[in-house]
């Protein structure tokens, strides 16, 4: 082979070499409608709506490729179903085009609980609704921040921030309605467990504010109160008012406090609404 390169003059070579070149390049360019499929298009079909198995094999069939490019989740629409496509639909491209689709998920995806308490209702839903989670049921109790989220509950039960859910769920969402309009005597404590002290002011729709334990106390629940804040009488003896919202602290021991009997006329009322 080489000698019949060498055995020619240099431009005979190179005169050969041009030609070839030239006639590989015009093969090229001629086969360039061939290799592309100048000419050859086809309108790309609708596809969303329907599910991903019906496009995959309906794209088949008229010369396309599909490819899920990405999937979301919404419950208000069927499982696997394609909800965006890529060319849009009537679209007109060349033949072994590649069809990209977004598709619903099967399984919602699992989002984190934000921490709501303190937002407003406002706030809270518009939280929920960027994290894909839906408001369930409302409720209120008294509480000083009117429309402020106190609680938030999952099924029923409490739900922690940072906890793992289902991406669609319901929270519902306990608020304040502000101090109650009427006014009532303020309940005698001191002398109960805080048990029974925390069950009186939920009845009364008031709430726990402070609780300060005497450093020997292990057993919260069957502690005694042995101070609260405001009290029931004032220094004078006049009795004080309180409205359902408020808040009353208090201060627990191991030890049951030793009340006189005003203390205990004012306790007698107090223990028949705890049992009631």
């Amino acid at each position: 082979m080489f000698k019949f390169i060498t055995s020619r003059p240099l431009w005979v070579n190179i005169v050969f070499g041009t030609v070839l070149f030239v006639a590989l390049f015009l093969l090229f360019v001629l086969s360039l409608n061939w290799l592309t499929h100048h000419g050859e298009s086809k309108t790309v079909p609708a596809v969303v709506g329907k599910k991903v198995e019906e496009v995959r094999e309906l794209l088949d069939e008229q010369g396309f490729e599909m490819i899920v490019q990405d999937s979301v989740y919404f419950d208000t629409l069927a499982p696997s179903v394609v909800i965006k496509q890529v060319p849009e639909a009537d679209a007109v491209v060349k033949i072994n085009r590649t069809v990209y689709v977004t598709v619903n998920r099967v399984v919602a995806p699992d989002v984190d609980m934000p921490n709501l308490i303190g937002y407003s209702f406002r706030n809270a839903e518009m939280v929920l609704n960027n994290m894909g989670l839906k408001i369930g049921d409302t409720t209120f109790k008294p509480d000083f921040a009117k429309n402020s989220v106190l609680e938030q509950l999952f099924n029923g039960q409490s739900i922690p921030a940072g906890k793992k859910i289902r991406m669609g769920s319901a929270i519902s969402l306990v608020l304040g309605n502000g101090l109650g309009a009427r006014d009532m005597p303020v309940p005698q404590m001191i002398g109960l467990t805080y048990a029974e002290a925390k069950i009186l002011m939920e009845t009364r729709g008031l709430i726990l504010g402070a609780v300060v334990p005497d450093g020997d106390v292990q057993d919260t629940a069957n502690a005694f109160v042995t101070r609260q804040s405001p009290a029931p009488r004032n220094e004078a003896g006049q009795s004080l008012r309180i409205r359902p919202g408020q808040m009353v602290d208090v201060w627990l021991s191991v030890q049951k406090p030793v009340t006189d009997s005003t203390e205990a006329t004012q306790t007698q009322p107090v223990n028949t609404q705890t049992e009631l």
